[in-house]
Formats: structure tokens, C-alpha cells, sequence
């Protein structure tokens, strides 16, 4: 199984060669990767941000507890939850949905309030940690992606929430960074490339009942 080989080829890359870049074909290919991930009701509450822009990167590495990745990775992605305006968000997913699909969106429409029922149902707070969640899944294609084209990437959560919002100003148009990446190509140096990948066994992992 392919699938495992580059699994098993991939880690969480801790030092990025500078110098090299990952080339807009591939870019490309894993923009598509994460715009075919799952997510709840199909509605990707989300928003990837993809930064180049070296002056940014510098002020959000102060955020991210000075982590090398930040600067010297080809991409940072950052992956942003919708905070505002799920609602509104329903209904542009409808209409897509009957666009795409060239169906009447009236008979949709049961299926929007629907999910319009199950969102307001949320506490705010839950309804972040919903929109969040679905960042995980995201990256995860992300991820993927990267080690079938040897591209190397590290998911990182060590980094100020507050802080990416404030800088890139993503408050007032209702997301927050939930999630950051690094993808790029590791540097010859980088000492995680060598050290053998640890994980549950088998028999610790799964359960079958």
C-alpha cells in the first residue's frame, strides 16, 4: 500500500531548507487536496490562508514562540474557523449545492434549516470548537498530500491564536487561526529526520469488540 510508505516517510519537519521552494504545480495540487477534505454537512467553515509575504511571517514567528518553521518554510498555511455568520454560511452552501448539482434550491431547503436548527442549537462556544474541529480534518489532506509529493510539512497548535488574529486582522471578518502548517522541504541538518518514528502498537491502538 502506497499509503503507508509515505507515511511512514513523512514527520513533523523541524527545520526547513530556506532556499528551496515548493513550485506552483504543487501548490496547486495541495490547495485541491484540502478543498476535497470532508467536513461537517459539507459546509467547510473554514478559510486557508496560505502566507509568502516574508515581513508577516517574521512578526507571526513572535507569535509562534520563535519557531524556525515559521520563516524559513516555502508556505505557511494557516487554517482559520468561521467565528461570525454560520448562518449566512448555511445558506451560501445551499445555493452552491443547487448550482452545482442543478437542482431547485427550494426543495433544499428543508435540509438548510435543518442544519440552520442544529447550529443554533450550539452555545457559542461550542459552535467555535465545532468550526474548529473541522480545521483538523483539513489539514490532515494537507498533510497527506505534502508526503505523496515528498514535500515536507509540520502541523503546528504552538503558536498565539490571539495574536495571528490581531496581525492579520481576521477579528473583524469573523475567523480565528485555529491551526497552523509549514510545507517546504526539509533541511539536511534537521536531526527529527532521523529518529524512528514511535507510535502505539497495534494491540494498544484498536479494540475490536
Amino acid at each position: 500500500m502506497e499509503l503507508l510508505k509515505i507515511l511512514n516517510w513523512r514527520y513533523a519537519t523541524k527545520k526547513f531548507d530556506s532556499t528551496k521552494r515548493v513550485d506552483h504545480s504543487d501548490l496547486e495540487k495541495l490547495k485541491e487536496a484540502i478543498q476535497l477534505s470532508v467536513s461537517s454537512y459539507g459546509l467547510q467553515l473554514y478559510k486557508v490562508l496560505i502566507i509568502e509575504n516574508q515581513e508577516i511571517r517574521r512578526e507571526l514567528k513572535k507569535a509562534s514562540w520563535n519557531q524556525s518553521q515559521i520563516t524559513d518554510a516555502s508556505q505557511l498555511f494557516i487554517f482559520c474557523n468561521y467565528k461570525t455568520n454560520c448562518i449566512q454560511e448555511v445558506d451560501n452552501y445551499i445555493k452552491l449545492v443547487a448550482d452545482t448539482q442543478n437542482t431547485d434550491v427550494i426543495k433544499l431547503q428543508p435540509y438548510g434549516d435543518s442544519i440552520k436548527t442544529g447550529i443554533k442549537n450550539m452555545s457559542p462556544e461550542q459552535r467555535n470548537s465545532w468550526a474548529e474541529k473541522q480545521t483538523y480534518i483539513a489539514m490532515s489532506n494537507l498533510i497527506i498530500a505534502c508526503a505523496e509529493l515528498k514535500i515536507d510539512a509540520c502541523p503546528m497548535e504552538g503558536f498565539d491564536s490571539k495574536e495571528y488574529n490581531r496581525i492579520l486582522g481576521l477579528d473583524e471578518v469573523g475567523l480565528n487561526a485555529a491551526l497552523i502548517a509549514t510545507v517546504g522541504y526539509r533541511a539536511a541538518d534537521d536531526e527529527a529526520q532521523f529518529r524512528k518514528k514511535v507510535r502505539k502498537s497495534s494491540d494498544q491502538l484498536f479494540q475490536t469488540i
